[in-house]
């Protein structure tokens, strides 16, 4: 599993294409045994912690989107070499143009059968830190095509702050949907090839649409932030509850060095 650590080389037009779209997908960047090996133990852990009972018709619009458990570098060696792989890591630290990159925190997104769109939104409204270099790292365990949700992204819209107050939702997904038709933002979708990664801004809008298959669709992702990024007040109730459970001890104004966000890739410089 070599891929996890080797690097990726990135050219100069790919970095200058995220910095203008907030987004790039990313091919071949892991190979189908490494997703193979690393992603049976993703989904198990996935099913397994999962805590959602009810059906998918007695759920909320967010509720039907995905299953999601957190954390699972915690839970499992396996997972935590997965998570800490130097490869995406330096994928992170190279697209967001800085010396280093930390954990946030992993998440795993199981869209189960007859699962329902996952709504425009941006991940960072749920963040208390202190810049934009923040990115998700989006890596299917599966191909996705286009029946099993795959991921897409409103290219150009992390300068938007429109929205950003807006959790992921029915009214997220009509109020931010329509901004971005409005404004004439382009929508980029599309499947997913095996081994191929997307990597999004904190502040890009996104979003995901139903699982139309009879497959589960098993996504893994890790969240990164800028090594010096520090942690500032929290603007709202999720923002609070972030703070506290993926950066505990983490004091205003400075760096959010925790035993939770260990730093994954560091230039040598």
């Amino acid at each position: 599993m070599t891929d996890l650590d080797a690097p990726y080389r990135l050219d100069p037009g790919q970095i200058a294409q995220f910095r203008r779209d907030g987004f790039i997908k990313l091919k071949h960047v892991l190979g189908a045994a490494t997703l193979a090996h690393y992603g049976a133990e993703i989904t198990r852990l996935t099913v397994e912690l999962n805590t959602e009972q009810r059906p998918l018709a007695e759920r909320s619009t967010y509720d039907r989107a995905f299953l999601q458990v957190m954390n699972l570098w915690e839970k499992s060696p396996l997972v935590g070499r997965f998570v800490m792989g130097r490869r995406l890591g330096r994928i992170a630290a190279g697209l967001l143009e800085v010396d280093g990159v930390r954990l946030y925190h992993d998440q795993s997104l199981y869209k189960e059968p007859g699962g329902g769109i996952t709504p425009a939104h941006a991940d960072q409204y749920y963040w208390p830190l202190a810049s934009d270099r923040t990115v998700t790292a989006w890596i299917p365990l599966q191909p996705v095509p286009p029946e099993m949700g795959p991921l897409g992204f409103y290219a150009r819209s992390q300068s938007v702050e429109f929205g950003r107050d807006l959790g992921i939702g029915d009214e997220s997904e009509d109020r931010i949907s329509a901004n971005m038709v409005r404004h004439g933002f382009e929508f980029a979708g599309g499947a997913f090839d095996l081994g191929e990664v997307s990597f999004h801004l904190g502040w890009t809008f996104h979003k995901a649409g139903a699982n139309t298959s009879d497959r589960p669709r098993s996504v893994m992702t890790v969240i990164y932030m800028d090594a010096a990024m520090r942690l500032v007040p929290a603007l709202n109730a999720v923002q609070a509850n972030d703070r506290d459970q993926w950066c505990p001890g983490a004091r205003e104004g400075e760096v959010i060095a925790t035993r939770k966000n260990p730093v994954v890739w560091q230039s040598a410089r």
